[in-house]
């Protein structure tokens, strides 16, 4: 699939540990999209800037060895959950 061209921006690591959810910081004020890579499969949860959120095993998952692209709002953050293991995803801003 193509899709227009992007500026990639910061790189934020998430360090997940066993049982705990754990969130990005709050996403640029040009960030549109942002793109989540990780080796171990964990659910995600986006929040609204008023509120940090909280991801569990209800969440939508992101399968091991995956990247996946997603429209945010900016100042938006998102939150990982891996009931299994420590883990670190990355997540890197893009704008147009």
């Amino acid at each position: 699939m193509n899709r227009p061209s992007a500026r990639m921006g910061l790189t934020n690591s998430v360090v997940v540990t066993t049982a705990t959810s754990a969130a990005s910081s709050a996403f640029g004020a040009q960030t549109t999209q942002i793109r989540v890579a990780t080796t171990a499969a964990c659910y995600y949860k986006v929040g609204d800037p008023s509120a940090t959120p909280t991801a569990a095993a209800t969440d939508v998952l992101l399968p091991a060895n995956r990247v996946e692209y997603i429209r945010i709002t900016p100042g938006q953050k998102i939150a990982f959950f891996n009931p299994g293991a420590t883990m670190t995803v990355s997540v890197v801003e893009i704008s147009q």
